[in-house]
């Protein structure tokens, strides 16, 4: 990140996502309060992915939403990366903002997050690269003119300057299995909840950030 886009994410009033912010808050106030306050919400955002027993798998904090419309609300669920989704996300974590996050320690979670470290792992698609290949072995380094980062999943939703709106972890991962011309999961995929697990327990301690702002 540039001097000027740590700025940009630093100043609320000036940081793009904060829009999405104050559309969920709008959500939250017309659907979600009479069960929730945004005092319960915070440090949510840093414990997800999490198990959930019913499904008995772990799923994401997008996932998380969208039961609650529908076994709460008997609504239908929110189509991924769709306005409502991201801006009710954006919102729910934003309250997390500054907390660490937090380690994986849930003992029905740890499949999951093996998984997640294989895949990070895993060459892909035609280029046969990696993500631990990228993101730790070249990170600092430079690429088609850009610094690889150290991809630490820190705060999304966030607002990307090339998508020029708020978008989801698993939006961004799709985008580097594309540039590695690899096919990528659906939405919402087991695998891409592995994947967020994972990179949860890659930062683990590190301060969550949403709405964050990146080139």
């Amino acid at each position: 990140m540039t001097p000027a886009t740590q700025a940009l994410q630093r100043d609320d009033s000036a940081n793009p996502g904060m829009l999405w912010v104050q559309g969920g808050q709008q959500r939250f106030e017309a659907g979600c309060q009479r069960c929730h306050t945004p005092a319960s919400l915070r440090g949510a955002a840093v414990r997800y992915p999490a198990f959930d027993a019913v499904l008995g798998k772990p799923v994401t904090l997008a996932g998380r939403i969208n039961q609650c419309r529908q076994r709460h609300g008997g609504q239908s669920p929110w189509a991924w990366e769709s306005e409502a989704l991201l801006e009710l996300e954006t919102y729910v974590a934003h309250q997390s903002r500054g907390l660490p996050l937090a380690a994986v320690e849930e003992p029905r979670l740890q499949a999951a997050t093996a998984q997640g470290q294989r895949l990070w792992q895993q060459p892909l698609g035609q280029l046969q690269l990696s993500c631990e290949q990228c993101h730790d072995q070249q990170a600092g380094r430079r690429l088609a003119g850009s610094t690889i980062p150290q991809a630490h999943a820190t705060g999304y939703p966030l607002y990307r300057l090339e998508w020029q709106a708020v978008g989801s972890l698993q939006r961004r991962l799709r985008g580097c299995m594309g540039g590695v011309r690899a096919e990528p999961f659906a939405y919402g995929a087991d695998e891409w909840v592995a994947l967020e697990l994972w990179l949860r327990q890659r930062a683990a301690g590190m301060a969550f950030e949403t709405p964050a702002v990146r080139p």
